[in-house]
């Protein structure tokens, strides 16, 4: 790899940066195509990874609101009393996901997951 081929973190960083915050004034101006790849790539990674995140979001809430609630919005301690037995290992493979009062009961119910 020649000098000019090597992909440097800080100008990579930079560019991502600068996509992230739609702000073209910060981009160096001397990157390289690989670089430009480079940050093209982990830009695209991680909005596929926010995405998917967003995803289990949605699902770890659709499997908690089981009904709708007309009274007063219930508690963490309601929503799980609510749930069906079948729900339990999908939210436990969503515990990354929950809403962070959600994981403090699932976690006082269950125990956290292992792989949380």
């Amino acid at each position: 790899m020649s000098e000019t081929e090597q992909v440097r973190p800080e100008v990579v960083a930079a560019i991502v940066t600068a996509l992230q915050e739609t702000d073209p004034s910060n981009l160096p101006a001397d990157a390289t195509r690989a670089e430009k790849d480079a940050a093209k790539d982990t830009y695209l990674s991680g909005m596929v990874a926010e995405r998917a995140q967003r995803d289990r979001q949605t699902r770890a809430w659709e499997l908690l609101l089981t009904r709708s609630h007309q009274e007063e919005p219930p508690s963490w301690s309601q929503l799980f009393d609510e749930l069906p037995e079948a729900s339990l290992a999908e939210l436990g493979e969503l515990y990354d996901a929950l809403p962070e009062g959600a994981q403090a009961e699932y976690a006082r119910r269950y125990g956290a997951p292992a792989s949380a």
